[in-house]
């Protein structure tokens, strides 16, 4: 997993005891070829905290177009080195309705394990958000994990340039 060099998020002085810094995280999974032949798959996070985004990406190799979206939102809930409230945005509903408890973990055993461990020690609310609708930093983790898949590895100017993308931008 490689990271931006983009600014980090601000650090609080010393946090309160049991108030948690608020992070959003914009999640995506690419797999080009689903699963079949030569596929090529990888996940993107975009973390924002007070405005200040930071990108992390994994390339996967062969993976299913699911298991990127897992995989996604395990890549942005392990960066944090902290425990977090976390409002997590993701076009998967098989993620988000996973989480949620609404459909069962029939499949993807060990993807789901991974994504249950990074989740733990996380305050996550799990919200879906339409893909390719034109919402900026949905796009952004989109276009960046498509284009690892297709690199076939994570390129530091890829998540660069998600983070040019957005900018300083807050999301409530």
């Amino acid at each position: 997993m490689q990271n931006t060099k983009a600014k980090q998020p601000e650090v609080e002085a010393k946090p309160r005891k049991g108030v948690h810094k608020a992070v959003t995280i914009f999640c995506d999974g690419s797999s080009l070829g689903n699963g079949r032949g030569q596929t090529r798959a990888a996940a993107v996070a975009l973390l924002g905290y007070r405005g200040v985004w930071r990108a992390v990406g994994n390339y996967l190799g062969h993976a299913t177009n699911q298991q990127a979206e897992i995989a996604a939102a395990a890549v942005g809930l392990e960066t944090l080195r902290e425990p977090c409230r976390v409002h997590l945005f993701t076009d998967s509903r098989y993620v988000v309705e996973t989480m949620n408890g609404r459909f069962r973990k029939k499949t993807n055993h060990e993807w789901w394990q991974r994504l249950d461990v990074a989740s733990q020690r996380h305050e996550v609310t799990w919200e879906w958000t339409r893909g390719h609708d034109g919402h900026l930093i949905q796009e952004a983790a989109d276009r960046a994990a498509r284009k690892i898949a297709q690199a076939g590895q994570v390129e530091e100017e890829i998540l660069r340039e998600a983070i040019d993308r957005i900018g300083t931008v807050e999301v409530d």
